[in-house]
């Protein structure tokens, strides 16, 4: 049995494998194209950044008015910062790609017996026998643009339909980091003092361990682990910025 082909091992534990190798599917693309991961930094960044903000502000005894100007001010300038941010950092990785798409693409019109070694070592590389592997090769399509597809994905681990959007990274980085920075500041809209510090503390690490969760969740970690690291992580910086506010003890007014 322990020679047996990998598949001819596994005997189905579930009763739709398609639904399950369709949700998984939409969770990779939705990493590919860099939404699930400026989402996570953009609310994160949001909750944390301006906790911290408005913690200092009001550890230097501000006024509500004050910290609730200084507060929305963080929120809009972080947010198009994050936007700004992500969509040049996606953007050079989607042209980089192509880059690298392109020069594949010439080698394929060039030399394509030098790709197709290429993806016979690679299938040999994960386990398929020498001859099965130059089979297969032999195999492939001739068509051009379906030969390098094939050799992009299988030579360079590269899906030339999922480079990642530029559009949806910034757009989810401004929304999310909005969003969590607005956690923090709502209290201040209702009570001040400090009823107003506590309650933007309280938000701020509920929504903290809920993305934490969320985090450990779709990674199939614990969801206690995300959220406990969270948690620590927003209790470590409310406490330091509240106390430099303390400590320079300066009235914004």
């Amino acid at each position: 049995m322990a020679d047996a082909p990998y598949v001819e091992q596994i005997e189905p534990r579930v009763a739709d494998a398609s639904a399950d190798a369709a949700e998984l599917q939409a969770r990779i693309d939705t990493v590919a194209r860099g939404g699930a991961r400026a989402a996570v930094l953009g609310v994160n960044d949001g909750l944390v950044t301006n906790v911290s903000l408005i913690l200092a502000v009001a550890g230097a005894s501000a006024t509500a008015g004050s910290v609730r100007l200084a507060g929305f001010a963080s929120l809009v300038a972080g947010a198009f910062s994050m936007a700004a941010g992500e969509w040049v950092s996606v953007r050079s990785q989607v042209e980089l790609f192509h880059g690298i798409l392109d020069e594949l693409r010439s080698l394929v019109r060039r030399n394509p017996k030098l790709v197709l070694h290429k993806v016979s070592e690679k299938l040999v590389d994960a386990g398929f026998a020498t001859d099965t592997a130059q089979r297969a090769t032999t195999e492939l399509p001739l068509q051009e643009s379906r030969f390098f597809d094939f050799a992009a994905r299988t030579v360079f681990g590269v899906n030339p339909d999922e480079l990642g959007s530029p559009a949806v990274a910034a757009i989810s980085s401004l929304a999310l980091f909005a969003a969590g920075a607005a956690v923090p500041l709502a209290p201040w809209f209702f009570i001040d003092g400090g009823a107003a510090v506590a309650a933007s503390v309280a938000a701020t690490a509920i929504a903290s361990m809920a993305v934490g969760g969320w985090i450990s969740r779709s990674s199939g970690r614990p969801l206690w682990l995300g959220a406990s690291r969270q948690l620590g992580i927003v209790v470590v910086t409310s406490a330091v910025t509240f106390a430099i506010g303390k400590l320079f003890g300066t009235v914004v007014a």
